[in-house]
This record gives C-alpha cells, structure tokens and sequence, in this order.
C-alpha cells in the first residue's frame, strides 16, 4: 500500500459522490451506499486497498453494501474503527473458523490465523470451515480461501505454526487484541503471558460436550490462573477429550468471543472481565461467576 497524497484524496472523494447510491438502512433511514465492484474498481483507479477505500468512504458518509445492515447497532465512526483493527486467532477450529467468519463479515480490517493442523473428518461435525472438498489441508489456507470469498477487502495474514514461547510475541504483536480459541491449557497460558507482555487484551474460550465458557483478559487482570490455578499442574487437555465437540457449542462460545472482540474495539458495553460465564446448554443454565484469587 502507498501513501494518499492530499490531491488523489480529493480525487477519490470525487469519485465517490459519482458513485454513491440512495438506499435505506435496516431502519428505514436514507443513507449513501457503495457497491463491492465500486469499491475494487476505486482501488485500482487509484492503486489502493479496498479497505482504505472503503473507510475514505465511510468518512464521507457513504457506506460500504456489505456493512449496511450494521447501521443502527454500529455508527459510521465505529464502522471506521472495525475496519481499522487488527485481530489475531489463534487455532482455526470449532471456535476460532467461526470467530474468524464472525469478524470477517463485520468488517474487521486485518485478521490474523494461526493454526497448524490439517482438516480430518473428525472436524466436519463443527468446524465451519471443514469441508468433504478439503480434508487433508492446511486449515490456515481452507480459513485464509473461505475469508477471501466473504470479504476480500480485508488483510490476512495465515500462519502454519503451532504457537509456543519463542514465537508467539512475534505473531501477535501489533494486534489489538487476540483471541483464544485453543484446545489444550499450557499454550492458553503461553499467549496469556505474551499478551501480557504486549499489552494486548486476550479472549478467552472453551468448551466441553455442552458446556462452554468465556472469559475477557486484560493485561493487568489475573486471568486464567483464576479459573485453573496453577500453571504447573496443568493438564495437557481439558476435560473435552471425555466429553466430546458437538456441534452447537463452539458455535456458540465462538459468537460469544466474536461479540467479546467487538466490544473492546469500541470500548463499549460490559465485558466479561474477572468474571467467567459459564454455559451448560443441555440443562440450559447460563452463570456468571464473579472470580476471586483464592490461591
């Protein structure tokens, strides 16, 4: 990407009051619209990202198609902000494909994938992202291709790595905030203390057959150590290796750590800090347990 000199910037806002169209939002207000094709084509004429196009049109009061529907619950300055964030995912599977769908079709503007496995059949259960068509791939390149078909507008980065101490400050770093969305303890508490580090605000989720949790980690709060104590006796997996995956949970939690992202993006709302929210789907509770340092 290059610099916007002062004078395309006007030349681009040119183009965009050309290419604005009438339409109503989802609460009946007449807003200004731009197409995806509007988009790409403003992007070549002037050699820019569609991202960057897409937030010059949003200052100018003219909306992206695709995030119209967002009107009402977001304003156009956030609009802005999603599409100037930056998310890293860590693990691609029942929670983190669809809390990278989630935040793709929001419009958040650079997303990062970390994830080494390959799609087995055992994922098609409940990994949005695992198809018949796909088994055997890398699940960062099945998730990068399926992000790119619902909005191509937005950056990503795909690492093929599994996550330790030595290279997880480098993969985040940069991000504002970083996701979650593992299935074995000692490396949660290995990006718990990277972000830590970088002062990056962590989502935290899990499940285990029908019972799922959440749980929002700033630098300076406790964190994980409040729900599983010691990091030193930590098992290498939780108790979903019994219980099994189902299908809805991840799905759920996942939407939950989606939901989560956005609001810290937008400081807004009550998030779920040094409390955890617990789900038992099948007996359908949902708590919320105020968590204290008891060790």
């Amino acid at each position: 990407m290059r610099k916007i000199l002062k004078e395309d910037k006007e030349k681009i806002r040119q183009e965009l009051t050309v290419a604005k169209q009438q339409a109503k939002n989802s609460l009946g207000k007449v807003d200004y619209t731009i197409s995806i094709s509007q988009v790409r084509s403003l992007a070549d004429n002037f050699r820019l990202s569609p991202r960057e196009i897409e937030i010059l049109a949003l200052r100018e009061g003219i909306v992206p198609e695709r995030y119209q529907r967002n009107l009402g619950v977001f304003s156009l300055e956030e609009q802005i902000k999603l599409r100037q964030s930056k998310v890293a995912i860590i693990g691609s599977g029942g929670l983190g494909g669809t809390v990278l769908e989630l935040l793709a079709r929001v419009g958040i503007g650079k997303l990062v994938i970390i994830d080494k496995d390959v799609i087995v059949e055992s994922n098609l259960n409940r990994q949005i992202i695992a198809r018949e068509t796909n088994l055997g791939k890398q699940k960062v390149k099945a998730a990068l291709k399926r992000i790119k078909e619902i909005n191509s507008s937005i950056q990503v980065k795909a690492y093929a790595t599994f996550v330790n101490a030595d290279n997880v400050k480098e993969l985040v770093k940069g991000t504002d905030v970083v996701v979650d969305a593992l299935d074995n303890l000692p490396s949660r508490f290995i990006i718990q203390e990277a972000c830590r580090g970088l002062k990056i605000p962590l989502v935290h989720g899990a499940i285990a057959g029908f019972n799922g949790q959440l749980m929002t980690i700033f630098p300076e709060d406790k964190g994980l150590e409040l729900i599983y104590g010691n990091r030193n006796d930590l098992p290498e997996k939780g108790s979903e290796t019994k219980l099994g995956s189902p299908t809805v949970t991840p799905a759920i939690i996942a939407t939950l750590e989606a939901q989560e992202v956005i609001k810290i993006l937008l400081k807004r709302g009550n998030l779920f800090r040094n409390r955890l929210l617990y789900l038992d789907l099948e007996n359908g509770t949902i708590d919320t347990l105020e968590l204290v340092n008891s060790y």
